[in-house]
């Protein structure tokens, strides 16, 4: 056994192990760290990545088909793609990232993550997390940024201790520049004269009300199978009340469109706004609906 690293103290009989799991006070078992390979996406693990590495999930399956669309349009645009894979071969990582023309964010010569993800299920692939993934997945990406040209790289987190959290980032070296609600804009500049990116601000959503029907109105971009979800259940919920209910979609791939209404996923039922993350049931979103309906 190889005994490096370790400190033992005579006195006490505690082991103090690196890359070594404690068992009790007498013995330790190695941990293998996790080998892996970062891969660039390629036909062989596409349908992966259209549905972030869940393929054993329905709610992927419910989300239509926006995301292989959305793919479709962005592969001349810059889209760059990379997943992490173990020893067996295993994607247990994905990262997407684009030039930041293309995104909800203001910048110049920057790329923007817009998705960094790690399987943290026991379904399907298994869990993946607290392994590296995440962070060899990050380093390849600005590695393949700085011999792009860029001048920095830009990424999203939430203030909140959830989904591409904020916090995380900010340990990986990124500075924050801007924050809009609980969505913080962090970057990491690669040149002196990159000039810091900022969100697009939101604007006020506001449609006239119609006096015998309910508008439901979805703003949709297709980056993202979680924010796809919510667009279609709220469409399928919004047809059960046929013509009580208008169903409208803003598509916001174009970046006017997302500088004209400062969104890029959104749902709203009149001028309400429905939270979109976590990704709201659709018997929740049926019943935000009704409500409005039986008001009319």
């Amino acid at each position: 056994m190889d005994y490096t690293g370790i400190n033992q103290s005579v006195n006490s009989r505690l082991l103090k192990c690196k890359n070594l799991k404690i068992t009790n006070f007498e013995k330790c078992q190695p941990i293998n760290p996790l080998t892996m390979k970062i891969i660039d996406l390629d036909d062989r693990n596409k349908s992966l990545f259209l549905v972030c590495l869940e393929d054993w999930s329905d709610e992927m399956k419910e989300s239509g088909n926006h995301k292989e669309c959305w793919y479709n349009k962005m592969q001349d645009k810059g889209l760059r793609v990379k997943l992490a894979e173990d020893d067996n071969g295993v994607a247990g990582g994905m990262i997407q990232y684009l030039p930041i023309e293309y995104s909800n964010a203001a910048g110049k010569d920057l790329y923007f993550i817009s998705c960094i993800w790690v399987h943290g299920y026991k379904k399907g692939r298994g869990n993946f997390r607290k392994q590296g993934m995440g962070k060899a997945l990050m380093k390849a990406a600005e590695e393949d940024v700085r011999a792009l040209g860029a001048k920095g790289i830009v990424a999203w987190g939430l203030s909140i201790p959830v989904f591409m959290r904020a916090s995380w980032f900010r340990r990986q070296g990124y500075k924050k520049v801007d924050k809009q609600g609980m969505m913080v804009l962090l970057w990491k500049k690669f040149n002196e004269d990159a000039v810091p990116p900022g969100w697009i601000k939101r604007k006020k959503f506001r449609i006239e009300p119609r006096k015998d029907k309910v508008t439901v109105t979805s703003f949709i971009n297709g980056w993202c199978p979680g924010m796809n979800l919510v667009h279609e259940r709220a469409k399928k919920a919004a047809a059960e009340f046929r013509d009580m209910v208008v169903f409208d979609t803003v598509n916001t791939f174009e970046k006017k469109t997302i500088e004209e209404w400062g969104l890029m996923d959104a749902l709203f039922i009149d001028n309400k706004s429905i939270s979109m993350g976590p990704p709201p049931s659709y018997k929740k979103i049926r019943k935000s609906i009704a409500r409005r309906v039986k008001r009319i």
